[in-house]
């Protein structure tokens, strides 16, 4: 039975309660008559909704309860997404954005519902239109749906749904003008040539590529009426006539030897003359230079591949091999080596006319570079686990990223929120360092040979048909089995097998301002003995700081990148960590976790080094809301396939880290004194 609908003065009580209206001197009895026709379950979902806009700021849960009370009849399912629009451009420009914002909302909603009953969906036509595309290009064109049309060259992106035209038969014909065009970029040579000398010139590349995307239009229109000349018909019909600014842009463009070179010479001419807005045409999707090049640049090295295979079987079967003719074919790979596509040897495996022919097209597509175009002398390819040594992370004033943040509150993502900044490391004294190693000598020598001997242990293989050992079990089981009549296994050895370490660790190490005194050094000493110790196990591992104050200064402090070895230097930075701010623990996790999905190994760890819970200026990110936005962050890094550890001198940890964690993942130290002892002995259990 569903509950009853609440009345007027209750819907004022429980508004008063949520806003503190009577401290504000504002009544809530208007919002509440007009809550009082919706449904029970409206109604709590705009209490609901007030209670949370009031959380950020008082003025906004007033303007989200008076708006939602006109607005919630007819924005129906819609009201949630109609709220979080409104958060965010509040989190963006403030008050009076938010109130246009979602009269805008509430406006489209109210268009889209009339214009709905005509709408089509992708699905509805996805079949038919597959087939016709099928039809024109000669092979099978993937169609996918997705927020805007535009294609990468093999996938033809639409919109899940069309309700613009007038009716059904209308937007049916919208999608077939949308995928056509779409379908003519590839065929008719949208992205043969490089944009980006022009796009860089202009000062909004979002406005650059949709000019680009209009002069496209033009040029292909004006190719499918050559080859397909009632479907341009169709789709002029669609579009309607150009306009009379574009009219001399239109006739260049229809001339049969027409290029994308051209196109770009009419963007060149009217950035000249000062670009204005961007005409909408329905039918004109976006167009995205560099993912189809990319994809463009797969599909070459797949077909090289192919080629490199075929060259083989070529060479197992040609009677002259080894003359003059044929001394450029690949040698055949033996049965069963993994054959792994690589556009250098590809290249390197073709007779020399096709490989200048495959060079300069690769060129083209910035697939490789020229002075990479050489052999790399005899040998096969092996798979090598490694560290990316790309380079380290330079340090700006500038932010050099932004990150989303999780409001559990709203249950979306506050887009943009945090502003990271990669600091330069202080740097300390080396001399504070060198006595870290002699007052822990004995420690540290002691730590090293645990530490050797898991580096050397082998894993036992027990039970197989040969190996070093004799497996006792196996054969006590064995003459059991003798003796009772039973067939004996012949598994009667133990084999032991190298282990192979194949891990990256980056250590995120708390630099909040709780930290300062006894808490900063034993995290220091710690960081010392971690790096002696795991140098003996050659593990590949980097340090980073983390602090910061509030959402639009978060800073990241690089001690160790995972390319720098433990030199002077790093011990250095190990030994200038200091307390700094506050600890925003989850742009933190999210950044230091897209640093270690780059490293090529099997493994992947990230352990925290903290003494308390995420913490900012301000009282919104203290609390659960930080708990939860860190909790989402070490999700996002598990489900990358990181796994988390944290190694907290907070006393009251236990209460929020098996929710943050799990309940085996962290270690709670009551005394900052004990961590350099205990932290080694952590990593050795968590690695070994």
């Amino acid at each position: 039975m569903s509950e009853r609908k609440l009345f007027a003065h209750e819907l004022e009580a429980r508004l008063d309660e949520v806003l503190l209206l009577s401290l504000r001197q504002r009544s809530a009895e208007e919002p509440a008559a007009l809550l009082e026709a919706l449904p029970r379950e409206m109604q709590e979902r705009v209490l609901h909704w007030a209670g949370v806009a009031a959380q950020t700021s008082d003025d906004l849960g007033w303007l989200i309860a008076s708006l939602a009370a006109v607005q919630a009849a007819g924005l129906g399912e819609d009201l949630d997404d109609w709220v979080r629009a409104g958060l965010d451009a509040y989190d963006r420009s403030g008050l009076a954005a938010t109130r246009r914002v979602l009269n805008e909302f509430a406006e489209a909603h109210r268009s889209r519902s009339l214009r709905s009953q005509n709408g089509i969906a992708f699905t509805a036509i996805e079949g038919r239109l597959s087939r016709f595309l099928h039809a024109l290009d000669g092979r099978p064109l993937k169609l996918v749906s997705g927020p805007t049309a535009w294609t990468d060259t093999e996938t033809l992106w639409l919109p899940e749904r069309l309700d613009t035209a007038d009716d059904a038969a209308g937007n049916q014909r919208l999608y077939k003008a949308m995928a056509v065009l779409l379908w003519a970029q590839t065929r008719f040579g949208t992205f043969n040539a490089d944009p980006e000398p022009e796009l860089e010139l202009w000062p909004d590349r979002a406005r650059a590529l949709a000019w680009f995307a209009v002069f496209e239009a033009m040029r292909l229109e004006a190719c499918i009426a050559i080859e397909l000349p009632g479907l341009a018909l169709e789709i002029a019909a669609l579009r309607g006539p150009w306009p009379a600014d574009l009219k001399a842009a239109a006739t260049s463009l229809a001339r049969p030897d027409a290029t994308v070179a051209n196109s770009l010479a009419c963007m060149a001419t009217l950035r000249t003359a000062g670009a204005g807005d961007t005409p909408i045409f329905l039918h004109v999707g976006a167009i995205d230079p560099v993912a189809a090049r990319r994809v463009r640049a797969a599909r070459i090295t797949r077909e090289l591949a192919i080629v490199r295979r075929a060259l083989n079987v070529i060479a197992a079967t040609d009677t002259k091999a080894g003359t003059a003719d044929n001394s450029d074919y690949p040698p055949l790979a033996a049965e069963g080596d993994m054959q792994v596509p690589d556009p250098q040897a590809d290249l390197l495996a073709l007779p020399p006319a096709a490989r200048e022919a495959a060079k300069s097209l690769m060129q083209d597509l910035g697939e490789i570079p020229p002075e990479a175009l050489h052999a790399a002398g005899p040998g096969a390819w092996q798979p090598v686990d490694g560290v990316d040594e790309s380079g380290a992370v330079t340090c700006t004033v500038q932010p050099d990223a932004f990150y989303d943040e999780w409001d559990y509150r709203r249950a979306a993502w506050r887009r943009g929120w945090c502003h990271l900044y990669e600091m330069k490391a202080p740097v300390g004294d080396h001399e504070w360092v060198d006595e870290v190693r002699r007052r822990h000598a004995h420690l540290i020598r002691s730590i090293r040979r645990r530490f050797e001997a898991l580096r050397g242990e082998d894993k036992p293989l027990r039970r197989q048909f040969d190996g070093e050992e004799i497996d006792l079990d196996a054969q006590v089981e064995a003459r059991a089995d003798r003796k009772s009549g039973a067939e004996p296994s012949p598994r009667l050895f133990i084999h032991r097998r190298r282990i192979e370490r194949s891990l990256a660790v980056m250590f995120m190490v708390d630099m909040s301002g709780s930290t300062k005194g006894w808490v900063n050094d034993a995290e220091r000493e710690s960081l010392v003995l971690l790096c002696e110790a795991i140098e003996a196990l050659g593990d590949s591992y980097a340090i980073y700081g983390f602090s910061g104050w509030t959402r639009t200064h978060c800073d990241i402090y690089p001690i160790k990148h995972f390319a720098d070895r433990y030199d002077a230097a790093t011990r250095q930075r190990i030994a200038g960590i200091e307390a700094k701010d506050y600890t925003r623990m989850g742009v933190a996790v999210r950044h230091l976790s897209g640093l270690l999905m780059r490293q090529n190994t099997r493994h992947k760890l990230l352990v925290t080094l903290s003494d308390g819970r995420p913490d900012d200026y301000g009282d919104e990110y203290r609390g659960r809301y930080g708990i939860e936005d860190t909790r989402r962050a070490l999700l996002e890094a598990r489900e990358k396939g990181i796994r988390s550890y944290c190694v907290t001198i907070d006393r009251h940890g236990a209460d929020y880290l098996p929710q943050l964690y799990g309940p085996a993942h962290y270690s709670v130290i009551d005394d900052a004194k004990k961590l350099p002892q205990k932290i080694a002995e952590i990593y050795r259990k968590l690695t070994g």
